[in-house]
């Protein structure tokens, strides 16, 4: 019996249930992000994030009784998955969403298939198919819209809004290597939970020093709302959701599963919209749309799967 036929639906009950819990949690990470940078600055918020994330996950690998060592150069993919994932990704995002919305920079994550590709191709000789490349312009067409709403609205300056898409990219493209850096075979022989782990520990360590030389001592916001975002970031936005998703791309395949990039955008959107004051009209409706149906195009006309090993959101 083949892979395909062996594999299950994504909506059965418990798929669905699985599928739905992810989307809405990685959904609302983007708006709780843009809380952490309020009065903290976004080194020092992630430091604290993976702290709790990274005790989080040796936590659950001891309670599935897997191993906590890596294997041999296991430190060394942890130390650039730390690197690429839990340092230069999270830090471009924290700041960009200190020029454009949450929801925005959700939007713009939903791209994240396209760096993916372009280096699965390079270092993992995946090929491109013309649907994939139909699908990616005409998300970037819905991009380019809502960022056209974005200036038109806002009260930041062109320039800022650049910057704040500048940012976004520059994530966008470090969580792809990261991808790639998994789904190395070097990689993919450690223990996964323990390889996870290792990096988020890494990825303290980066941006903590990091934190220190740019802003300073340790600081901590006493609000309740501070420490609680920090928890759910750190338990639901990584320990809860990395075993359910990547539960279901065992059952049902990645690319059922990477559906959660098509939702997650529209989560944050309905978030951004609830609290971030975001404005709908033609164009934004469009843009959001436009997007939504780009990426459904793209992935599915993927030839191959994505590497066995991709993080979906921030």
């Amino acid at each position: 019996m083949s892979a395909a036929s062996e594999a299950e639906s994504l909506f059965t009950p418990k798929n669905f249930a699985a599928f739905l819990l992810v989307s809405v949690i990685w959904g609302g990470t983007w708006l709780v992000i843009r809380d952490q940078i309020a009065s903290v600055p976004a080194g020092w918020s992630i430091s604290y994030r993976f702290i709790v994330a990274a005790l989080g996950m040796f936590a659950l690998a001891a309670l599935r009784r897997e191993s906590l060592m890596l294997g041999r150069g296991g430190l060394r993919w942890a130390f650039l998955l730390g690197l690429f994932q839990f340092t230069l990704n999270f830090v471009f995002v924290y700041n960009a969403e200190g020029y454009i919305t949450s929801g925005l920079v959700a939007v713009m994550f939903a791209l994240l298939v396209v760096p993916n590709a372009i280096l699965g191709r390079i270092f993992l000789g995946q090929k491109i198919t013309g649907p994939f490349v139909v699908g990616s312009a005409i998300a970037a067409i819905g991009v380019a819209l809502l960022f056209a709403h974005e200036w038109r609205s806002s009260p930041a300056t062109l320039q800022q809004v650049l910057l704040g898409a500048g940012l976004t990219v520059c994530g966008i493209v470090s969580a792809s290597a990261a991808n790639i850096t998994q789904a190395m075979e070097g990689a993919k022989k450690q223990p996964f939970l323990a390889l996870l782990a290792w990096a988020m520990t890494a990825g303290v360590v980066i941006n903590s020093a990091f934190a220190l030389a740019t802003s300073g001592l340790p600081q901590f916001d006493p609000r309740p709302s501070y420490t609680l975002g920090i928890l759910y970031l750190g338990l639901a936005g990584s320990v809860v959701t990395f075993p359910l998703y990547y539960g279901l791309v065992r059952k049902v395949g990645a690319g059922q599963a990477a559906y959660s990039s098509v939702v997650v955008p529209v989560v944050a959107m309905v978030l951004s919209t609830l609290f971030e004051a975001f404005e709908w009209g033609p164009l934004p409706i469009a843009g959001a749309a436009i997007t939504l149906i780009g990426m459904v195009v793209a992935m599915r006309g993927r030839a191959s799967a994505p590497p066995r090993r991709a993080t979906p959101e921030p």
